[in-house]
């Protein structure tokens, strides 16, 4: 049952205000924001003096028990909202596959069955739509309109498995958009990239570090362009996920520019790493085998400029976990598979848990991010990006009591041992950064306090979704 709790003398930050204030919570949102607030006995106190009151971070793109190829993400729903609460993540959009033989309708269900017995914090999914047609349009309508799904997942990439041609993208693009809706693209030139692949396996090139070689960033650049003017064609806004390279990041500047509704994120890992991470054929690069593959320092540049310029409006984690060691918790198929062929190295990294303390870490810490766009860029605009808004993403009167309670005084060494997902690495591992989340409530309900998890599964629930509201 939700307990009142009065949050007194915190330092509130929103996308837009920084002030201290109680905040007092009742019946799983926010209630009553002010100075001096009167409480009885039957309502909790937490004295927040010193510490930031943050809305709850909202994740706009993880990976949870999804199926790749012959092997499954290591983290459950289960698990993963558990290392998400940890970490300040209070809502995450995850992703339903449409399958080559089912609807997205079959598709959206499928994860909610498998999500709604072990979330510990809020969600939505996105679907992955691979396959157009009048029927699958039909049902795309039906989860705007019934089912609170309203943005689409495409694929550029992975010819045969996921990738979508480009009229099927500029069908999805035209009915999604006029509807409110938004799709997703993932930005790379597959048909390209296989060959190029190919290529080097035929050359004996199998080390991990090839992956990122046969992934050029103006294969990203190419496919993010000719997006955006499918979007364009279509009238419709787009979204571009874990956007890496200058070499994409150019076409968005210009088509925003020009008055084009196009948005997109970046992920924490393209912003703490390079490519000098592939500078040998060592095997344990293949934990650092994620796509797009890391970019150049010149690169990273540019992504801070267009974060604090808006160019870039999302920091989502892509949270796609694969073991290092095979077997660990008894998932096989995972990094290892690839240590002699580079192309079965199943793609991703983990960073639920990091997100936040990492970003304020080399963000706000190092004055590349103001504390109110930090708030902007990993809770408020992707809430708002896709249909979350007001009820996730702020702290004010009416929306959900999901509230982070941040140390900006504390320090923390990161170690995967001591984190709550299931992957056996981070690639964090030893890294010092300042911060530290200290209490996490989720509609009000204190579900994470210091080390101690109070939390539990399926207690989080499926939030339907509006339309676009960032413009």
């Amino acid at each position: 049952m939700t307990t009142d709790t009065l949050i007194r003398n915190g330092r509130v930050i929103t996308a837009t205000d920084d002030y201290v204030a109680d905040v007092l919570m009742r019946d799983g949102v926010f209630h009553t924001i002010g100075r001096g607030i009167e409480v009885g006995e039957d309502v909790a106190v937490v004295d927040a003096t010193g510490l930031y009151v943050l809305p709850g971070g909202v994740d706009t793109h993880v990976h949870l028990e999804n199926v790749i190829g012959p092997t499954i993400t290591c983290d459950t729903f289960a698990s993963g909202t558990r290392a998400a609460a940890f970490g300040g993540t209070t809502t995450i959009v995850d992703f339903a596959l449409q399958t080559e033989l089912d609807s997205p309708l079959g598709a959206i269900a499928r994860a909610q069955r498998s999500a709604e017995s072990q979330v510990a914090v809020d969600y939505s999914v996105h679907v992955i739509i691979t396959r157009v047609d009048d029927q699958v349009l039909k049902d795309v309508r039906h989860a705007m309109l019934h089912e609170g799904v309203t943005s689409f997942k495409m694929f550029m990439a992975y010819p045969g498995v996921m990738m979508a041609d480009d009229a099927a993208i500029f069908r999805m693009l035209r009915q999604v958009g006029a509807d409110g809706g938004m799709v997703a693209l993932h930005a790379e030139n597959g048909t390209v990239i296989d060959l190029l692949i190919k290529e080097a396996l035929d050359a004996g090139h199998t080390s991990p570090r090839y992956h990122a070689m046969t992934r050029p960033a103006i294969m990203e650049g190419e496919a993010t362009h000719r997006g955006i003017r499918l979007a364009e064609l279509a009238e419709a806004p787009i979204y571009f996920v874990h956007v890496s390279s200058n070499e994409a990041l150019k076409h968005i500047v210009t088509a925003r520019a020009e008055g084009i509704p196009v948005f997109a994120e970046t992920c924490p890992h393209y912003l703490l790493f390079d490519d000098s991470v592939y500078s040998s054929d060592d095997v344990a690069i293949a934990k650092y085998v994620m796509t797009p593959p890391l970019r150049t320092p010149d690169d990273q540049k540019h992504l801070w400029r267009a974060l604090r310029f808006d160019d870039l409006q999302v920091i989502a984690t892509d949270h796609c976990p694969f073991c290092m060691k095979e077997g660990h918790l008894g998932y096989r198929m995972q990094k290892m598979r690839g240590k002699d062929d580079f192309s079965l190295i199943p793609n991703g990294a983990p960073g639920i848990e990091t997100r936040l303390v990492s970003l304020f870490d080399i963000g706000v810490m190092q004055g590349k991010l103001s504390l109110n766009r930090f708030v902007e860029l990993t809770a408020t605009t992707p809430a708002k990006l896709f249909g979350l808004f007001p009820k996730k993403g702020t702290i004010a009167v009416g929306s959900d009591a999901d509230v982070v309670l941040f140390d900006p005084a504390a320090s923390q060494t990161v170690h995967a041992h001591e984190l709550h997902g299931n992957c056996d690495y981070t690639l964090l591992e030893g890294h010092h950064l300042r911060g530290k989340v200290e209490k996490v409530f989720l509609r009000g309900q204190l579900i994470v306090d210091g080390a101690q998890w109070l939390g539990r599964e399926g207690m989080g629930r499926f939030v339907p979704r509006g339309q676009v509201r960032a413009f």
